[in-house]
């Protein structure tokens, strides 16, 4: 055989220069110019800075730090997000990057991954991994273990000519390979491509919410549209012009993006004190959408450790052949997981050997040849199939190995042979002798801690389990029940698989457990048919042979000490391969989505009643309900600090499978319509209350520029009707702005009652702290009102105590209205639906 040297330094050379190099770059994220232009330049924003820039052109600093500050601060926690994102996802390594022996010349050479080119010739032994494709050269020979690309946990045998896969590991022997496809053509590089992409799922909350705030959009452009043309047309003061578009820009809740950044930051941080570390901001509240769970087998469910079971001993006592069993297993000078498990279960002494032949996956035995007084013959340990041209088995002993199959154990046959001690023929092969069995040995695979008690819950909470793996279907099964899957799980295999049409495929994705001997392009295909029937499914695994699916899934779970592929596209990664953390995220996610829930109804409440009195003051020719700063004032109060509160607070509870719009409506509708129309009757008799003062009340010039600079108006108002429009204006607006304060306190308890009287528009959570901040956010808004510096600043007229007095009992008759109009749901009953 010709010796192998390698390629020399010139052809090394002349390979990379023709792009034979093993150094494909794959993107895996946006650019920074992309997260920073989507972040700072979407369409709400570029409004919103424009306006606030024509503010400070115009001096009213004051109202463009207030419309534009909130926003600035989205942007600023957008960007450092998706920042955080990208640079996780560009440290993504397909495969750990080992320090690769290549042949130069001649001489064996350390290099990195990124330095080999096609045709290089590489050297492999116990423990390195494949990083390249590439054929077997020489006469080396190795047992490969293709698990993280196959999901099978048998080890392949490979010798000259045999194909080696990347990300694959060489567990026994040495050998050399010459790289047949590198970077982008890799067998690995070509199965994650896709998976490795830049990609964001929404969650059906996150999709619900940019339904929202696109329907909001269009409503502010229809009404920023109305308006405008309405304040042309009247010749309204440029200043005014700008205020209104402030606050019609306002419409959009962009405070809603910081609230849910801010669930997902603080679900994050509790599920990774549990042990799950959050890569992608949403998956929390995720898993709480789940319907179908599926996961791999080996590696995932099992821990990739198999323990000793017992011994079902032919001829000899049981304590007997556990102690030759012992001793065979601790004299092994080659070790694999069988042996392992048998010298952690027995207690055993290391003999002299004579002759030896380790475990292959080819052979799928090994055997050990003794010459002394305590042990002399062969003895051999290897599965039945394999060993019955050697022996022959009785029918108790046939019918044992055949129960123990069935309940998912290994198992394998223990014979000797007590004359002869050589393990070897004449050319060196292995070769056994006749043998006599002496038993049958059982082997479990360890479960994953707290596996049991995870798949119960999910089953409790009606998620239906499915475990897709690359062994066989049958022994999947058993394996299955151990884990403490119920009812009669019906499996099927690949190649059955690949037989059916498209709908029997997706026949059988929806209605069998268990899937063996499957590819990972057909994970991916039963993840896409379960999807396409409804599904929102979460994937489980720790191969690369996952990564596929992993993606496609809605949500992607992986095993800490899975394959760097594998972790590097989970949206979740099971810290210590413990499934202990899914039961608290999957409660985490409701809290999420609870809390989300009782925000929607605050947002959606103060936009839609703002909305309707901006229409209804500008048709009847009143002026404008809000200047900024009472804007910037209602939305902290009534909004701005009560969700974040409720973010805090909220509580895990069953999720209703109906739409969140659908649930939110019946809360907001009523309390919108309600506020609307008592906020409407309190602006105009406040208004035509301030004219009536004013009238036949001489105005000075000083009175007039007193007022022009406590509101900071820049425009002519010294005609006596201007200067009685403006001040009326204004008193109608601070009363609006009281009696929604008020009316958007009430309604912070109403979403969380802490007593039953309050239970109308939600359901009963007796948590007395929302109220109690929102007597504490009313007591900061008589603060304000009572501090004169602080009042000027928010441009709030002062109003006499019997006009508070008056829209108190406006509030308190708006209460007891709303509460009879949720109970007796009288909107819906007028509009004829069910929510």
């Amino acid at each position: 055989m010709a010796q192998v040297t390698g390629l020399s330094a010139s052809e090394v050379s002349a390979r990379r220069q023709r792009g034979e190099g093993n150094d494909a770059r794959i993107e895996t994220s946006r650019s920074y110019k992309d997260i920073l232009v989507n972040n700072v330049f979407n369409p709400i924003n570029v409004i919103l800075f424009a306006i606030g820039a024509v503010m400070i052109a115009i001096g009213r600093i004051g109202d463009a730090v207030t419309s534009v500050g909130l926003i600035l601060m989205n942007v600023i926690i957008g960007i450092y997000q998706e920042i955080r994102a990208k640079r996780q996802l560009d440290h993504i390594a397909l495969l750990t990057r080992p320090k690769i022996t290549v042949l130069r010349d001649g001489q064996e050479q350390t290099v990195d991954p990124a330095e080999l080119v096609k045709g290089d010739v590489i050297v492999v032994r116990a423990g390195d991994q494949i990083v390249v494709d590439g054929a077997l050269v020489g006469g080396g020979k190795i047992d490969a273990d293709e698990s993280l690309l196959t999901g099978e946990s048998d080890l392949i045998p490979k010798a000259a000519g045999s194909e080696v896969l990347s990300g694959s590991f060489c567990v026994n022997g040495t050998a050399m390979y010459e790289a047949t496809r590198v970077g982008r053509d890799s067998f690995a590089n070509k199965l994650t491509e896709n998976a490795r992409k830049f990609q964001v799922v929404h969650t059906p909350l996150q999709r619900e919410i940019n339904l929202i705030l696109r329907l909001l959009m269009l409503l502010a452009v229809f009404i920023g549209g109305t308006v405008l043309v309405s304040t042309i047309l009247s010749q309204l003061p440029f200043m005014r012009q700008v205020q209104m578009a402030a606050v019609i820009a306002g419409l959009v809740p962009n405070g809603l993006f910081f609230m849910v950044i801010l669930a997902y930051a603080m679900g994050a941080l509790r599920i990774v004190q549990r042990g799950a570390l959050i890569q992608q901001a949403n998956a929390v509240e995720s898993l709480s959408n789940v319907t179908v769970l599926c996961t791999d087998k080996t590696g995932t469910l099992t821990a990739n450790k198999i323990n000793y079971q017992t011994v079902y001993p032919i001829g000899v006592e049981q304590s007997q052949l556990e102690g030759i069993l012992a001793d065979f297993a601790h004299s092994a000078t080659a070790t694999n997981k069988t042996s392992e498990a048998i010298v952690a279960g027995l207690k055993g002494t290391p003999r002299a050997i004579v002759d030896e032949v380790p475990f292959s996956s080819a052979r799928k035995w090994s055997a050990i040849a003794f010459d002394n007084e305590q042990l002399r013959g062969v003895y051999v340990l290897g599965a039945l199939e394999m060993l019955q041209a050697h022996l022959e088995l009785d029918q108790a002993a046939q019918q044992q190995v055949e129960d123990w199959s069935n309940q998912g154990l290994r198992v394998l046959v223990f014979a000797h042979n007590p004359v002869v001690t050589t393990l070897h023929d004449a050319s060196g092969e292995p070769a056994l002798p006749g043998l006599k069995a002496l038993g049958v040995v059982s082997f479990s695979d360890e479960l994953r801690p707290h596996l049991k008690d995870t798949l119960a819950a999910f089953t409790r909470n009606g998620i239906a389990l499915k475990v897709i793996s690359g062994d066989n279907p049958q022994t999947v099964a058993a394996l299955a029940r151990q884990a403490g899957m119920p009812g009669d799980l019906k499996y099927v295999s690949g190649p059955e698989l690949r037989e059916m049409s498209e709908a029997q495929f997706k026949q059988a994705a929806e209605e069998t457990t268990v899937f063996g001997r499957i590819t990972p392009d057909q994970k991916e295909a039963l993840v896409d048919a379960l999807k396409s029937q409804g599904h929102y499914v979460a994937m489980i695994g720790d191969g690369v042979n996952d990564v596929l699916s992993l993606k496609k899934a809605n949500l992607g779970i992986a095993m800490e000490s899975g394959s760097a592929a594998t972790r590097g596209v989970a949206n979740m990664i099971l810290l210590g391969d413990s499934f202990a953390a899914l039961p608290p995220a999957f409660t985490e996610g409701q809290r999420i989505v609870n809390g989300m829930k009782d925000i929607l109804r605050l947002f959606m409440t103060r936009v839609l009643y703002s909305a309707l009195l901006i229409i209804a003051i500008e048709i009847i020719h009143l002026g404008f309900p809000f200047v900024p700063k009472h804007n910037a004032l209602l939305v902290f109060l009534s909004v701005g600090a009560p969700t974040l509160a409720l973010a805090l607070w909220a509580r895990p509870g069953p999720l209703p499978r109906s739409s969140m719009i659908r649930e939110i409506a019946h809360f907001v509708l009523p309390a919108a319509t309600t506020i609307f129309v008592f906020g409407l009757i309190v602006y105009i008799a406040a208004f035509y209350l301030g004219v009536n003062q004013l009238s036949g009340v001489d105005v000075t010039p000083q009175a007039i520029a007193s007022f022009q600079t406590y509101t900071g108006i820049t425009y002519d108002i010294s005609a006596p009707s201007k200067y009685a429009a403006e001040v009326a204006q204004l008193i109608a607006q601070t009363s609006l702005t009281a009696f929604i304060v008020f009316s958007g306190l009430l309604l912070i308890v109403f979403v969380e009652p802490p007593t039953q009287w309050f239970v109308a528009g939600d359901e009963y959570s007796g948590d007395r702290r929302p109220t109690i901040l929102a007597g504490g956010l009313l007591l900061i808004y008589f603060v304000i009102v009572a501090v004169d510096p602080l009042r000027t600043f928010f441009e709030l007229m002062p109003l006499p105590l019997w006009g508070y007095l008056g829209i108190g009992l406006a509030t308190l008759i708006w209460m007891l209205v709303l509460r009879v109009t949720w109970r007796r749901r009288w909107l819906e009953r007028f509009l004829g639906v069910e929510w």
